[in-house]
């Protein structure tokens, strides 16, 4: 979600090798986000740290210090930022300092009590410049500091921060640096990535290999809720609680720094693939409570305006629209109210029924997309509420709806959407859960288990990847002078279908359909012939056993006519393993959590259909990744 780097020297000598490493680093890390960036340097003799950040891209933050030069130091942090919590500003952006500005704090991830802890030092007679909870681990860190030096007599930047690290919840990566200890740069992680470079005569630390790979390829791996202290010659790893970690991990990088902007990754697409898993985890990060009780905090409509709710629209193009189909089946299924699905650019063109009572959601990944925004004012215009789900912190769609859940995938480089798709579910989904435990439609205990259902979708797709993937390419290279492909589904695998196909033209430049399973009968039934592949989204055998052996059925009317049958279809299912030509599997899981795990192999298929035609897969022909005019 954001990018960090770290790196210490030798404190002998002050140099520009700190800045120059953070930069770079930087540079490498952009892809991991790019709203704001910022450094923090360290130094012997410095009386605060030195911290220097903006608003946007890198280059900002260059022309700043080509500008204006920062000193040389000793150690350094730097910081690429994805908004998810507090907007896109100068302000905002990381590092953030302690109250006396000698401690400076860069963050990776979401800090959920940070509000409640914001309170707790507000009534301590703490002020906060920012709206991000980075902010508040920044106080909490330099107040922790100065304890241990009024206790100690001297400083202990590591001591501290894992003392506040105990303190947080949530998912976090955090590195420090202390003006009184300029030789040092602490880590701690918990949920959140956080690698160590180890290189002779200096150390780095980073969110990933990126951020050093230019310096050293010898890095060391750190787990869960653990802290690392490095200095120019010295690594030291220890628990939360400061007991030392025997022999940690160590492993050599095995690509150079020219594939570090895709964070080792062939294609932006690829990696953001194999982010779906995290992107599903982050997206229901801080949703809930420990007795699994939802509180969206940043969905700013009472509930009172919810319980009145009588009808939900969508309004959403392409992938975000399929994301709104699947949601429908759950939230009308949770809910027990009407949910349409509209295409943003079909809308208001259409003098659609709109009440006080009807809540509008509009889907998008980038927060611009001109056909929603225009389709939301029609709604606002109109007197409905608008509730945004976004990627985006600080775009147009969220500042103009009424509410937003902002989905937390992280910067989607790729033109072609992927983990966005799942995020964009999830929040659907959290706030079908949410209307359901407002109106009282379902039972608090159903709630905890769908939302223990949603908890356990990140390994099982994590299992897909890790399963899959080489079947999925061996098919890919089966059908890669296939001319066009079916794709059919039924219930949730209906949308998953028009996905599926829809990333197979966005950049296999194949043409292709997504279809109800029901309507094959009723003409595209007409387009197979002989060697036609026909992908099918198989629901489970479990449950719905009368929609499962519908499909099937499907699967034996294509390929009586020569199809080439491709399913998607849960482990142990034996009749799609007996009709089927290929079958890319799932784990068991509920029938509404299937479309998180449905479309990976068929994003996959996409992924690998084009590479093996060599066709540039994040950047499509005539395709933008934000869809800014009508």
């Amino acid at each position: 979600m954001c990018g960090i780097v770290g790196y210490a020297g030798s404190v002998h000598a002050a140099c520009g090798r700190p800045l120059e490493v953070c930069l770079n680093g930087l540079g490498r890390l952009e892809y991991r986000g790019y709203d704001s960036t910022g450094v923090a340097l360290a130094a012997p003799g410095m009386e605060k740290v030195e911290v220097r950040k903006k608003a946007g891209r890198l280059k900002n933050l260059l022309a700043d210090i080509e500008k204006s030069p920062l000193p040389d130091a000793t150690v350094g942090i730097g910081h690429t930022r994805w908004a998810t919590n507090g907007e896109p500003t100068d302000l905002n952006a990381h590092p953030h300092q302690s109250r006396d500005g000698k401690v400076a704090i860069i963050h990776n991830g979401i800090i959920e009590n940070a509000s409640q802890l914001r309170l707790d030092l507000q009534t301590e007679g703490y002020t906060f410049v920012s709206a991000t909870d980075t902010e508040v681990a920044a106080k909490l860190i330099g107040k922790a500091a100065q304890e241990i030096i009024d206790a100690e007599g001297t400083p202990d930047i590591f001591k501290a921060t894992r003392r506040v690290a105990r303190m947080l919840k949530g998912a976090f990566t955090i590195l420090v640096v202390d003006s009184r200890q300029p030789d040092l740069v602490v880590g701690v992680r918990h949920d959140s990535p956080l690698v160590v470079g180890l290189g002779d005569g200096e150390n780095f630390l980073g969110s990933d290999v990126a951020a050093f790979v230019a310096y050293t390829k010898e890095a060391l791996e750190l787990g869960q809720d653990q802290a690392v202290c490095i200095s120019a010659d010295s690594v030291i790893v220890t628990d939360f609680m400061g007991e030392p970690v025997p022999e940690p991990r160590r492993y050599t990088v095995d690509w150079d720094a020219s594939a570090a902007d895709k964070g080792g990754w062939e294609s932006y697409m690829d990696k953001e693939i194999h982010e779906d898993p995290a992107s599903v985890a982050d997206t229901l990060l801080g949703r809930y409570d420990d007795k699994g009780h939802l509180d969206l905090d940043e969905v700013h409509i009472d509930a009172d305006v919810f319980r009145q709710i009588d009808k939900i629209i969508v309004v959403a193009c392409g992938t975000a629209s399929y994301a709104g189909l699947v949601a429908k089946y759950a939230i009308e299924h949770w809910v027990r109210i009407p949910v349409e699905v509209e295409l943003a650019h079909e809308f208001r063109y259409r003098d659609p029924i709109l009440t006080s009572r009807t809540l509008v959601v509009a889907i998008s990944q980038s927060g611009e997309t001109m056909d929603t925004l225009m389709a939301l004012r029609h709604a606002r215009e109109q007197g409905s509420r608008v509730l945004a789900i976004c990627n985006t912190q600080g775009s147009t769609i969220p500042r103009e709806s009424d509410a937003v859940l902002y989905t937390h995938a992280g910067p989607e480089v790729a033109v072609a959407s992927t983990k966005a798709f799942l995020a964009q579910i999830v929040a659907a989904y959290l706030l079908g859960l949410y209307l359901a435990q407002v109106k009282g439609t379902m039972y608090r205990d159903e709630i905890h288990q769908t939302i223990d259902s949603l908890k356990a979708m990140p390994s099982k797709i994590q299992w897909v990847l890790d399963t899959q993937s080489e079947k999925v390419q061996e098919t890919a290279a089966r059908m890669i002078d296939a001319r066009s492909f079916l794709f059919l589904g039924r219930h949730v695998g209906y949308p998953v279908a028009m996905e599926g196909a829809l990333k197979l033209k966005e950049i296999a430049y194949t043409f292709t359909e997504g279809f109800a399973a029901g309507e094959l009968k009723h003409g595209p039934i007409a387009l197979v012939e002989p060697g036609e592949p026909v992908v099918v989204i198989v629901p489970s055998p479990r449950g719905r056993d009368v929609l499962h052996s519908k499909v099937i059925s499907a699967i034996e009317e294509v390929k009586a006519r020569g199809a080439f049958t491709i399913a998607v279809a849960e482990e142990g299912d034996e009749d799609a393993g007996r009709y089927a030509d290929v079958v890319f599997r799932r784990p068991q899981c509920p029938t509404l959590m299937s479309p998180l795990v449905d479309v990976v192999p068929l994003q996959l298929f996409a992924l690998d259909m084009a590479q093996l035609k060599g066709l540039d897969v994040d950047k499509p022909r005539n395709l933008a990744k934000s869809v800014t005019v009508e």
